[in-house]
């Protein structure tokens, strides 16, 4: 089975030959690791283009990922303590009080600009390009909201704001929004069979913001950029870090046909009642299990959780997020387990 195919079973419930294999490993990995990660990569059947991304030296890498303090095309400081893993912003261009918003300069969106700014282990090519790419399931964009709002506005002030329902961040949420539906435009002209939209909306126990407002001030924005993707004819797939359980209803509402979240933080119990809904790109626990279990426990792992959120016709996209301490012999054993998993 090709594995644009595969994939395509996978999302629509159709019974792939197995489930889809999607590598999802930090650029401090692979700095980490090198050639013996590769060793272990390079035999894996991946279905998503990875092995066409060309290799990214470490002062190459976006902002956000390059060592040290880096400003990226939005006017947000950057400082990374490690190369290759997420930084953090320590400098944001839209003040706390909102004085200069009237004068921030929106990064250049013309024909000229690069279409594809995702992070490296997100970046996929088109499937408009010949040869052996065509054969893939393309993913495009890495778009974010709420994220990007705190990286503009910092973390700090736009919660407050949100509380406060101070007008300003509606307004930041508008201008946002209509940059974003640009964005898509662009990544829509383009023959990607999905499109990814990325926030961390939780804490361990909580989400950041509390699902009324979540519903209120969010939902209808990412209404909005779905909908023009669902209307696209394209799948929508999104990520979130933490804890997110009450919305994920709202995300299926919504039209999200591929979900990758913390499943050890909201519990397999909890999120199996949506398999079948929808389909997860798994998160293997990179709390405890991948760092600090024996590659045992990684399979045993894997085998639990495709069992949970999976169903005998699909729904399962196959992938662990690897960081730098993630020990080799885990990412072995986590690959080799998605591999002896069948429906």
């Amino acid at each position: 089975m090709e594995p644009r195919e595969r994939v395509l079973r996978a999302l629509a419930f159709q019974v792939p030959d197995r489930p889809p294999i999607s590598h999802a490993i930090l650029p401090c990995a692979q700095l980490q690791y090198g050639a013996a990660l590769e060793r272990v990569t390079d035999p894996v059947p991946e279905d998503f283009g990875w092995s066409l991304l060309p290799d990214m030296p470490a002062e190459e890498l976006p902002a956000g990922y390059r060592g040290g303090d880096t400003l990226d095309e939005w006017g947000t400081l950057w400082r990374v303590t490690r190369p290759g893993r997420f930084g953090i912003p320590i400098e944001c261009p839209i003040a706390p009080d909102w004085s200069n918003y009237g004068t921030y300069q929106w990064p250049e969106l013309g024909p000229g600009t690069p279409l594809d700014t995702a992070v490296p282990k997100y970046r996929q090519y088109s499937g408009q390009m010949t040869g052996k790419s065509a054969a893939y399931y393309a993913r495009g964009g890495w778009v974010t909201f709420f994220e990007k709002l705190q990286q503009l506005h910092g973390l700090e002030a736009t919660l407050e704001d949100l509380a406060m329902r101070e007008p300003m961040i509606y307004r930041l949420r508008d201008d946002l929004l209509q940059f974003n539906l640009a964005w898509l435009d662009r990544w829509l002209a383009e023959d990607y069979q999905g499109v990814q939209f990325a926030d961390d909306w939780g804490a361990q126990a909580n989400m950041l913001v509390s699902p009324s407002m979540w519903r209120s001030f969010f939902k209808p924005v990412y209404a909005e950029m779905m909908g023009k993707v669902k209307e696209a004819g394209r799948h929508v797939w999104f990520h979130s870090d933490g804890y997110i359980l009450p919305i994920i209803p709202d995300l299926i509402e919504l039209g999200v046909d591929v979900l990758n979240c913390q499943s050890a933080v909201m519990g397999l119990d909890k999120l199996k009642r949506f398999a079948g809904q929808l389909c997860f790109r798994t998160d293997i626990d990179r709390q405890h299990v991948l760092p600090f279990g024996q590659p045992d426990d990684v399979k045993r792992h894997v085998h639990e959780l495709f069992e949970a959120l999976g169903t005998p016709s699909g729904g399962i996209v196959a992938c662990g997020e690897i960081s730098y301490d993630v020990p080799l012999a885990n990412i072995e054993a986590m690959y080799e387990a998605f591999l002896e998993f069948s429906y």
